[in-house]
């Protein structure tokens, strides 16, 4: 394979893999390193153990020093979404009828790649490749609920080079710019009309309805590190907002209602704050503080050329009405010896979900805990091995979502939502 064909087929790779249960609240994904995993990335923005800091702050490069600073590795996502009926409700207030969909949940594979090089003792530069974003959902097509969602695929691609000045022995700072891929597909079921002259009773038509789409967009991020006491650091970022423009097809069994399809989606800002305080000479505290302002999305509005469309050209409309969530996250590291070290770590995650109402089943979401743990493993001075697991607890969600008027039905019931998270990490330094 020729060498410019291999840096192609990096990105795809990524973009392949990165569909999964978002970490995260909404369906952003956290994850974009294995080494903090363990301690449920608390410190996220001030732990520089590798070139991926650079990802959470691009201005911590400047701990790694000289060289070239080399980090790779994946996260494997199991999720579970099991579905109990309560009312549902299909057209003409009658029972909807089918299935709970079984698990909609599966596991999802989220890679990632960072290079870091300090030019000079002040200049660092850093290349990463990671998927800040994804969520699949994916049900039994002949479950009650499949006039609302059946599957709803999200998959990103991040491409952010960055830069880093030691301005001083306290001050760091750092910024970068991201080109981003969005690839989404949405999968529901189609009612006929007539189905509301026969009550409702037989809610499951037959014809489905698939939305793919995709665009590139620019977005950028800014951090700042401050070496308060070599025992001391703290971190703080930022990174912005991503407006894509969707652009795809729209398909279904029905030739006249094919045709373009148009979404507009304004991908969240996040700000970070973290803290590292070594305690001893083997005990070490994280601490971080997060906002993700998920209120740049409050509905997504299907634009379509085709003659199903409404007059306005709007197909369809997902009312997300999603709000701005919170993540406060603890940690610990606790060092053995010099080959080795414990992680630990804690979090709690708020959802964007404002409650049962607008809960969508394509994103069944809501507040979870982690419980984290993990360990790195040091071959050689300049070698590590991370490996992490989180096991993340979730509160049943209710949901209460009625699309009758548009003859998608009013799926109520409850949500018994989990998720598990592995990762591994190998880095090194030349």
């Amino acid at each position: 394979m020729k060498r410019g064909t291999a840096l192609r087929a990096i990105p795809a790779a990524i973009l392949a893999l990165s569909s999964g249960y978002a970490g995260a609240s909404g369906f952003q994904l956290l994850e974009q390193n294995a080494s903090g995993l363990g301690n449920a990335y608390a410190g996220s923005a001030a732990n520089a153990e590798n070139a991926s800091v650079q990802y959470y702050n691009p201005a911590a490069m400047s701990a790694l020093g000289q060289g070239v600073s080399v980090s790779v590795g994946f996260n494997a996502i199991t999720p579970s979404y099991k579905f109990s009926n309560e009312g549902s409700k299909g057209l003409g207030g009658q029972p909807a009828q089918g299935s709970n969909g079984g698990d909609a949940g599966d596991t999802g594979w989220v890679p990632n790649a960072y290079m870091a090089y300090g030019v000079t003792k002040d200049i660092s530069v850093g290349l990463g490749l990671g998927a800040p974003f994804g969520l699949k959902t994916e049900y039994s097509p002949d479950w009650m609920g499949s006039a609302q969602s059946i599957k709803f695929d999200v998959k990103t691609i991040n491409i952010n080079p960055s830069i880093s000045w030691k301005v001083n022995e306290l001050v760091s700072l750092g910024a970068g710019v991201s080109y981003q891929k969005l690839d989404v597909e949405y999968v529901r079921r189609v009612v006929p009309q007539n189905n509301i002259a026969f009550g409702g009773l037989s809610y499951l038509g037959t014809q489905f309805v698939t939305l793919k789409a995709d665009d590139w967009a620019w977005g950028w991020n800014v951090g700042a590190l401050f070496t308060l006491s070599p025992s001391t650091k703290v971190g703080v970022s930022y990174r912005s907002q991503v407006k894509h423009e969707v652009e795809g097809n729209l398909s279904s069994g029905v030739a006249a209602a094919n045709g373009s399809a148009k979404v507009s989606v304004t991908l969240p800002d996040t700000f970070i704050v973290s803290v590292t305080q070594a305690l001893s000479d083997r005990w070490e505290m994280l601490g971080d503080i997060s906002l993700t302002r998920w209120s740049s999305i409050k509905q997504l509005n299907v634009l379509s050329n085709s003659l199903a469309a409404q007059p306005s050209g709007v197909a369809q409309v997902l009312h997300t009405e999603f709000k701005d969530a919170w993540r406060v996250a603890l940690g610990a590291n606790y060092k053995v010896n010099d080959a080795w070290k414990l992680k630990f770590g804690i979090a709690y995650d708020q959802t964007p979900v404002k409650g049962a109402d607008t809960r969508l089943a394509s994103l069944p979401d809501n507040d979870r805990t982690w419980f984290s743990i993990g360990a790195q493993w040091k071959p050689a001075k300049d070698q590590a091995v991370d490996v992490g697991f989180a096991y993340l607890l979730v509160p049943d969600a209710k949901i209460n979502n009625n699309q009758s008027s548009d003859n998608r039905g009013n799926v109520v019931g409850t949500y018994k939502d989990s998720a598990y998270i592995f990762g591994a990490q190998y880095s090194i330094k030349f």
